[in-house]
C-alpha cells in the first residue's frame, strides 16, 4: 500500500510540475477543426459541430471586456476593439480546441484554448495584443504562467487596453 501512494505521490508531482509555457505539451486536445459561425464578445463565440445549435464556446484563462450593455454587466471598456479583434482573427476560420481540467463553465459554455489552422494559439494572441486580461478559475489554469508573462508585456508595451 505504502508503495503504491509513493507511485500516485511521484506521478502527481511529476504532472504538477509539467512546463506550463509548453504550448505543443497538450493533453486534452481535439485533432478536429470547427469552423466559427458567430463571434458574441471578445472571448465567447460559436462554432459548427454538425449539431443544428453548434457549440459555444467560452476562452479559458482570459477574460475580455463585454462589447454591449447585457442584463446587469455594462459595456466594459475597449469592449468593442476586443470584440472586433477576435471576429477578424476568426472570420471564415476553422479551429481547434483544447479542454483544461473542467471542460464547461457553470452557463454550459464550453471551456476551450483555441489554435487556429496556422497554430495561433487565440487566447494568449488576445492577452499580448491587450484586447484581454488573465481570468484564471482553478482548476484551470495550464497556461496560466503564460498568460500572465503577455500580460505584462502587453502592459509595459501599452497595448489595447493598456494604451495610454
Amino acid at each position: 500500500m505504502k508503495q503504491l501512494y509513493l507511485l500516485f505521490l511521484f506521478l502527481s508531482l511529476t504532472f504538477c510540475s509539467s512546463n506550463k509555457n509548453d504550448i505543443s505539451n497538450v493533453s486534452e486536445q481535439s485533432q478536429e477543426w470547427y469552423p466559427v459561425t458567430k463571434v458574441i464578445d471578445g472571448d465567447t463565440f460559436w462554432v459548427d459541430n454538425g449539431t443544428p445549435k453548434g457549440i459555444k464556446i467560452r476562452l479559458t484563462g482570459i477574460d475580455a471586456p463585454e462589447s454591449q450593455k447585457r442584463w446587469k454587466r455594462e459595456e466594459g471598456y475597449y469592449g468593442k476593439e476586443s470584440k472586433a479583434y477576435l471576429t477578424q482573427l476568426l472570420k471564415d476560420k476553422k479551429v481547434r480546441l483544447e479542454t483544461d481540467i473542467d471542460s464547461l463553465d457553470r452557463y454550459g459554455r464550453t471551456l476551450a484554448y483555441v489554435y487556429l489552422e496556422n497554430d495561433t494559439f487565440v487566447n494568449a494572441i488576445l492577452v499580448k495584443e491587450g484586447y484581454a486580461v488573465i481570468m484564471t478559475v482553478p482548476p484551470n489554469v495550464r497556461y496560466v504562467d503564460l498568460f500572465y508573462k503577455l500580460q505584462i508585456q502587453a502592459r509595459e508595451n501599452n497595448h489595447g487596453l493598456w494604451k495610454k
